[in-house]
């Protein structure tokens, strides 16, 4: 599992690094077709050209990212859920202000043939100061 779970946070680190870099084509081999994001923005389903449009268009562009404390788990041999922290910079697109966020994602990612790819993310802000428990 060790060697899944490695090669799964490779493919997390590539697909963001995909949204730093403004390669579209790199997210969309990543994803399947429908997928799922749920968010502060709320919940939407999207194909390939979907994406294309809130990568190339969106009002928001990811400058740089952090990923952090990640974990796995493997329900079947063909779906894998990874955990982590995120901490992103944000900036309005043709904007150089940046907003700093640190977050709680969740990916889930299918087996598809020989590939992984990711079927929903999910998002949530991280609490501020110190929580109990987990």
């Amino acid at each position: 599992m060790q060697d899944k779970s490695r090669e799964l946070f490779a493919l997390e680190k590539k697909f963001w690094q995909s949204m730093v870099d403004t390669d579209t084509n790199t997210a969309i081999d990543l994803l399947c077709e429908p997928a799922f994001m749920v968010s502060s923005h709320g919940s939407m389903k999207f194909d390939h050209a979907g994406y294309r449009e809130m990568a190339e268009h969106g009002t928001m562009v990811v400058r740089s990212f952090k990923l952090s404390d990640m974990e796995a788990t493997f329900p079947s041999d063909d779906i894998a859920v990874l955990s982590y922290k995120a901490h992103q910079t944000l900036s309005p697109r043709g904007k150089s202000e940046k907003v700093e966020q640190d977050m709680l994602d969740t990916s889930t990612w299918i087996r598809d043939g020989d590939a992984w790819r990711c079927v929903m993310h999910t998002e949530a802000p991280a609490p501020t100061g110190k929580a109990k428990g987990h």
